[in-house]
């Protein structure tokens, strides 16, 4: 049925691209002789970038002579060599459109199972020089796929290709990659290929997002099967006036703000973590703009949200001295994934200083519904005079049955009581969650400053606990990961050299950023790199799907009127004003 032409392997490298060191096991090279094919990989191979490669459902890299000879064609080229795509095997035969999820082949001493087709990353544009091929291997429908391998054995150039089994469903490897990737999802088709047990997970829970949005009403924004958990669409666009109805202080560098409609129409009940855009100052100019997570019970007629006064926080400050009650500010209605999941499971709500706010609001929730669950409330400070919501906490968790509290402070003034303010003396860290028993099958909720969510997750996550049951929230921009590349010098977000842009406003809302627009630019992506603000998926050809995590990293493309634009993807875009700006949450 067909030829193993050549087998080719590599060991990850550091390439520098654009001004970045990207870690890449992308250039292969043509071995001679036999190699074993081992249940990870070939013997002497090595992936850069084992989230999105590599592991035993894609320990082998599949490419045609076929496909070699089209792209030849394509790109008006003949400098390929075996393993130009990155593949392993290269072979005559096995086309994407013959061989199907599932089919069984026999190659040499080993044994193979088609799994899922190549998800193929910015990297392949790296060693190809075409910037737009990973794009291309999917509009053309010339992906590759992957092989497990069920019976280790050796195998090398010239070895026959035997299918011995046929996939069930009999679902090609251009039909399944077009059914994720291409427009049109429908739902029989999606049904069929869930049916397929050799399909790996990550495309598994692809097809299960775009059979649910499929069976949804109305129009479906974006592809489900591709992005992030979603939260609910907005309940409103743009922005909403509100009215500041009272206005409290809770420590004496945090205030908390209740936020009322102004025309008597009942506010959407948000759901417990989620988070608004406020538009601060007068509303002919851009104004503050900043994100801040509801800090108060989720169905209550109000919005309640509390801002930690910053030294250098010009919202922040701007709120603390000149922002009055019955002033009005713009709202955009209450968005974000970091939400309490529903269920029987234990709930654990980790917190540090101002990231106090989104699990305050979930503790609301529990108490309102005097929740049986198992409710553990871990919260670290430094004292007794930077405890927001001290008593609140307390009155809270009274209401519940199953309820566990321990309250850090890592600095506590003279008047403090041990045991009645505070439970331990010190950092709220993982030599502290280690000696109290926490349930390692409850759902994790962390917010505070990024290295405590980050050292708690990877603690955990040693501790345990399964990472789809940490979930953690961040204030300002979060971190950029773009995989492989390694992390440059952080710089703070800052408006860019040179000439200002002469479009709409531009508003970045979680790193503090107005900017104008520069019609020189092609994205949205990159005036945010231009300003240094972090992007959390950067890549630029669209198809990065991670499929053990089912992300995207999709290029953002400006639009010169973006009024009222959907949330959708993975920039967030929160809500715009009728002259064009726009407000975008990374």
């Amino acid at each position: 049925m067909g030829r193993l032409l050549s087998v080719n392997v590599g060991l990850p490298r550091d390439v520098i691209w654009q001004g970045k060191t990207v870690h890449t096991g992308i250039w292969k090279t043509p071995v001679e002789g036999p190699r074993m094919a081992r249940r990870l990989n070939i013997d002497g191979d090595g992936q850069g970038d084992l989230g999105g490669h590599g592991g035993e459902r894609r320990a082998v890299y599949v490419y045609q002579l076929d496909s070699y000879r089209y792209w030849e064609r394509h790109l008006g080229r003949n400098d390929f060599v075996y393993g130009q795509f990155g593949e392993n095997f290269t072979v005559d035969g096995l086309p994407d459109a013959g061989v199907c999820i599932g089919d069984r082949y026999r190659i040499g001493g080993a044994l193979f199972e088609v799994t899922q087709p190549r998800v193929t990353c910015y990297r392949l544009g790296i060693r190809m020089n075409e910037p737009e091929m990973a794009a291309l291997l999917v509009k053309h429908g010339r992906p590759g796929f992957y092989f497990r391998v069920l019976e280790e054995g050796e195998v090398k150039a010239g070895d026959e290709i035997t299918l011995v089994a046929s996939g069930p469903e009999q679902m090609s490897v251009s039909e399944i990659d077009a059914l994720l990737y291409l427009p049109g999802h429908p739902a029989a088709r999606l049904e069929r290929a869930l049916r397929i047990p050799a399909l790996s997970a990550g495309w598994h829970r692809s097809f299960e997002a775009l059979l649910k949005q499929e069976s949804k009403d109305g129009a479906a924004t974006g592809n489900a099967g591709l992005g992030p958990a979603s939260s609910p669409a907005p309940a409103w666009r743009g922005f909403r006036p509100l009215r500041v109805s009272r206005k409290e202080r809770e420590t004496r560098d945090v205030i908390s703000l209740l936020l009322e409609p102004t025309d008597g129409q009942p506010l959407a009940a948000a759901l417990p973590g989620q988070f608004v855009v406020l538009r601060l100052g007068p509303t002919s100019a851009p104004g503050l703009m900043r994100s801040y997570s509801l800090s108060g019970e989720p169905g209550a007629a109000s919005y309640r949200v509390s801002v930690k006064r910053e030294s250098h926080g010009a919202a922040s400050t701007y709120i603390d001295d000149e922002l009055k009650v019955g002033v009005i500010v713009e709202a955009s209605a209450a968005r974000g994934t970091f939400t309490l999941r529903q269920g029987d499971t234990p709930v654990v709500l980790l917190s540090a200083g101002i990231g106090v706010t989104p699990v305050l609001a979930m503790l609301h929730a529990l108490a309102a519904e005097a929740s049986t669950r198992e409710v553990w409330w871990l919260y670290g400070t430094r004292s007794s005079r930077e405890h927001p919501f001290a008593s609140e906490v307390r009155g809270l968790l009274a209401a519940l049955p199953q309820r566990h509290s321990q309250i850090c402070y890592s600095s506590p003034d003279p008047a403090d009581r041990p045991n009645v303010d505070f439970d331990i003396r010190g950092r709220l860290d993982m030599h502290v969650i280690e000696k109290l028993n926490l349930p390692r099958d409850g759902d994790f909720y962390i917010c505070g400053p990024t290295s405590f969510m980050s050292d708690l997750s990877a603690g955990l996550a040693a501790f345990g606990v399964a990472k789809d049951r940490i979930h953690t929230e961040i204030f300002g921009a979060g971190p950029s990961s773009t995989p492989g590349i390694a992390a440059p010098p952080r710089r703070p977000p800052h408006v860019p050299a040179g000439p200002h842009g002469s479009g709409p406003t531009i508003s970045f809302a979680r790193s503090g950023l107005n900017v104008r627009w520069n019609p020189s630019l092609q994205s949205l992506l990159e005036l945010a790199e231009a300003c240094d603000v972090p992007v959390r998926w950067s890549c630029r050809t669209g198809v990065c799907h991670n499929c053990e995590t089912g992300l995207v990293a999709g290029q953002i493309s400006y639009h010169p009127d973006p009024v009222d634009a959907p949330a959708d993807g993975n920039v967030l875009i929160c809500c715009s004003r009728p002259e064009g700006d726009v407000v975008i949450d990374l």
